[in-house]
């Protein structure tokens, strides 16, 4: 005698079988893990442990009445739904298949209410996380104070966390790549002396950096080219570790640190530099902010912006639009960042008084960047949950697994944008060719670590 099918059975059997009627429209070598632990391949040749793994019959129910990307991530965010048998950024390019969507929608209209009919009542998930920002995360209407706020919610989560995935010197932003196949170390040190190189740093000069995080740009500058650095941060965590690297380098006569914000600090400079610190200022505040650090520079002195950007569209409306993934940055992970085009930011740098010289896209040297963060960071996967919880590791992940394919694919772009300030008329006073970005330097360091003595 047969008896007769119960609810928990009923959803693994129309579960199984959405799945199976799945595999040779997606065939991708990995397989869905269900909550009774059957296995149902995706595709014609699974890789053994690469799974999605759902926790419940309620996951799915929570996806049906809500089929947003926000539910998708806090259903990972909070383990109910997981994947397994590689790194994130592999699983990603391993799984990923071309037009998902229009596969899904020509699934039998039958066959799907059924599965649905299966789900529809089934007691659904909670999806309350803790780890997000609390009020306005767009920052569009922001008064100035609030800059703090957005800052520390994403920096100030601990240094030691920080020191899970970033490099030696703690350096929170795109390196540079002479070949893929250098460390991460490597790459940054690059970076950090290709900054000072376009700044074309001499020894004695005024170095301003805005957004100086943990201090390794200042610390680079003054030790290898012997100027005068000064951070700015708004980050506290961030000040505290500058202080103590400035001490243990011995170059307190050259590099200080304070927190600020950039509406308030006062010049003049002979050299700013401004590394991933515009994506915080907002697109409505771009050009004050260019015309603040206008104002902070001598007649000739020179700029460097490096910031991240979106591809422009046809219309400003269009552009300006607030997508599901833009919201879901800012809320988790990135409050009040705001990324730019680079056509509105060069506009506004020459409507405030400054000459462009050089724009260089970086997106491929960030993805890669990107792709060491976040394989660093699943490598210490205990010690991160340890620090912060299982949800900030988990969004913070797939955050930085997601910035990969984001640059790498160009919907995301990043460039460093050479000016000078151009008060009185006549020649720019730049090199009248980029040697000096690439010839050997020789005794810079020495001489600035006379002048700190």
């Amino acid at each position: 005698m047969f008896g007769i099918e119960t609810t928990a059975q009923r959803q693994i059997r129309r579960a199984t079988e959405l799945f199976n009627y799945l595999r040779p429209l997606l065939n991708t070598p990995i397989s869905i893990r269900l909550w009774d632990g059957s296995v149902v391949a995706l595709g014609e040749n699974p890789r053994p442990g690469m799974e999605i793994v759902l926790s419940g019959p309620g996951v799915i129910a929570t996806l049906m009445r809500s089929p947003k990307a926000d539910t998708l991530m806090r259903l990972y965010a909070l383990g109910k739904i997981d994947l397994r048998g590689t790194d994130l950024v592999t699983f990603i390019e391993t799984a990923r298949v071309k037009n998902t969507r229009k596969k899904v929608k020509s699934l039998p209209l039958g066959l799907m209410a059924k599965f649905a009919s299966s789900f529809l009542f089934a007691k659904g998930e909670s999806t309350q996380v803790e780890h997000c920002y609390a009020g306005d995360e767009t920052g569009r209407k922001r008064e100035q104070q609030e800059n703090q706020d957005f800052i520390q919610f994403h920096y100030d989560l601990s240094n030691d966390f920080y020191k899970l995935f970033l490099d030696e010197q703690m350096v929170y932003s795109c390196g540079y790549f002479h070949d893929w196949s250098e460390s991460l170390e490597q790459a940054q040190i690059n970076k950090l002396d290709m900054i000072c190189r376009k700044l074309q740093l001499k020894p004695g000069e005024r170095m301003l950096d805005i957004g100086c995080g943990w201090g390794a740009l200042i610390c680079h500058a003054a030790k290898n080219y012997g100027v005068h650095a000064h951070g700015i941060t708004l980050s506290k965590e961030q000040l505290a570790l500058t202080h103590e690297r400035i001490a243990k380098m011995g170059l307190q006569g050259l590099v200080t640190a304070e927190l600020k914000d950039y509406a308030y600090v006062e010049g003049p400079f002979d050299k700013i530099s401004s590394v991933g610190m515009v994506e915080h200022v907002g697109i409505d505040n771009m050009a004050g902010y260019m015309a603040k650090v206008n104002s902070l520079l001598r007649d000739r002195g020179l700029f460097l912006n490096h910031g991240i950007t979106r591809p422009a569209k046809v219309t400003d409306k269009a552009f300006r639009k607030m997508n599901a993934d833009r919201r879901l940055l800012a809320k988790y992970i990135f409050p009040g960042g705001e990324l730019d085009h680079l056509g509105h930011m060069v506009q506004c740098m020459e409507s405030r008084g400054f000459d462009v010289h050089d724009v260089e896209g970086w997106r491929d040297h960030y993805s890669m960047t990107c792709r060491h963060w976040c394989q660093r960071l699943e490598a210490n996967r205990d010690e991160a949950i340890r620090q912060v919880g299982e949800e900030k590791y988990r969004l913070w992940a797939l955050y930085l697994a997601c910035c990969v394919f984001l640059l790498g694919e160009g919907n995301a772009r990043i460039y460093q944008t050479v000016a000078t300030k151009h008060q009185t008329k006549g020649l720019s006073g730049m090199p009248c060719t980029r040697e000096h970005l690439y010839q050997p330097r020789k005794g810079a360091g020495e001489a600035g670590q006379r002048r700190a003595a």
